[in-house]
């Protein structure tokens, strides 16, 4: 019996990611204005990308500053597929999807020499040369050729899908795909490539010893966490329609990272929490009429506390919280 009920706790856990995913979804969709709608719709979108970025750090120890630039890869493939072939959305989302993780694992390359400072110096100057390079290029509009530039009244929106056109539709579609993408973070987590992500995590000597393949599971890491990423772009594409290379500075790829660990790279829904930290916040400090840079100061301060104090994040405070009442209440039934 007690294999069993072992056996279902996986099932269980990635059950309890789309209860919470829904009970979250409806929250939002009933209670959200128009401008709340928007942002949670990009922090649950962007929520894909942190989840990616937190299979690198929390499951490898990798630090990988260039994965806001992954965002804009898929971005920028999403718009040109959809502007020029007119396509379903899910298709020009896989494709994103897929380019970026194509793209991610290159970036990885590095990692397969590389660790620690040197690796995220590698990854943050690769990030630096997306930003110059999607500076000169700009995102497709909807304009011919194969950039598909276009000036004043020739600029196009992207196409959402056809059953996610309103914004609460569309809200409620970016909830289901970043489930989606949740549950198969979190499956493979429980799978194999967790185990030999935790073995390479304690030594590559001690997971070459037990027969794991390192090049293979690092570079599935990297392909993983950048399909993500491209999808999270994909979304963010759909949301407004097009995108500015402004957003997509080297900078917010330190941002993201950094909001990682804030919110918790070992726990599911520290990603989520991240996602919502990097739109929210600063979503709150215009609607109350504040400069939006000063997040930036906030951002650095729970930075410092996540890492003094809280290395687990807001997430892994929320576990222990309720793994003490959950204790708590037994000895009290007992």
């Amino acid at each position: 019996m007690a294999a069993k009920t072992a056996r279902r706790s996986p099932l269980a856990r990635l059950a309890t990611i789309a209860l919470v995913m829904a009970v979250f979804a409806a929250v939002v969709a009933l209670g959200a204005n128009a401008f709340w709608l928007s942002a949670a719709t990009s922090a649950v979108a962007l929520s894909l990308s942190v989840i990616g970025l937190a299979v690198l750090y929390g499951q490898l120890g990798l630090v990988s500053l260039c994965q806001f630039a992954l965002v804009g890869v898929g971005g920028w493939v999403t718009l040109r597929i959809g502007h020029a072939f007119h396509p379903p959305f899910e298709v020009s989302m896989l494709a994103g999807g897929i380019v970026a993780a194509l793209v991610g694992l290159v970036f990885g390359i590095p990692a397969l020499r590389l660790r620690g400072l040197y690796l995220a110096l590698v990854t943050l100057m690769l990030a630096g040369a997306f930003q110059t390079i999607i500076s000169a290029w700009g995102f497709p509009d909807g304009g011919p050729g194969f950039l598909g530039r276009a000036d004043g009244a020739g600029r196009a929106m992207l196409a959402r899908p056809g059953l996610a056109e309103g914004p609460i539709a569309y809200f409620l579609y970016v909830c289901l795909i970043a489930t989606i993408g949740f549950i198969i973070v979190q499956w493979h987590k429980y799978a194999k490539p967790g185990r030999a992500w935790a073995l390479i995590r304690k030594g590559e000597t001690v997971a070459l010893s037990s027969g794991v393949n390192v090049l293979t599971y690092k570079a599935w890491a990297f392909a993983l966490s950048g399909f993500f990423a491209g999808i999270a772009g994909a979304l963010l594409a759909g949301n407004v329609g097009q995108l500015d290379g402004r957003a997509f500075s080297a900078f917010e790829s330190l941002n993201l990272f950094a909001l990682t660990i804030v919110g918790g790279s070992f726990h599911w829904y520290g990603a989520l929490i991240a996602g919502l930290l990097l739109r929210a916040v600063p979503a709150l400090l215009t609607d109350l009429g504040i400069d939006g840079y000063v997040t930036i100061g906030i951002f650095g301060v729970a930075l410092f506390h996540a890492l003094a104090t809280a290395p687990a994040g807001i997430a892994g405070q929320i576990s222990g919280l309720v793994g003490r009442l959950a204790k708590l209440t037994g000895g009290k039934r007992a």
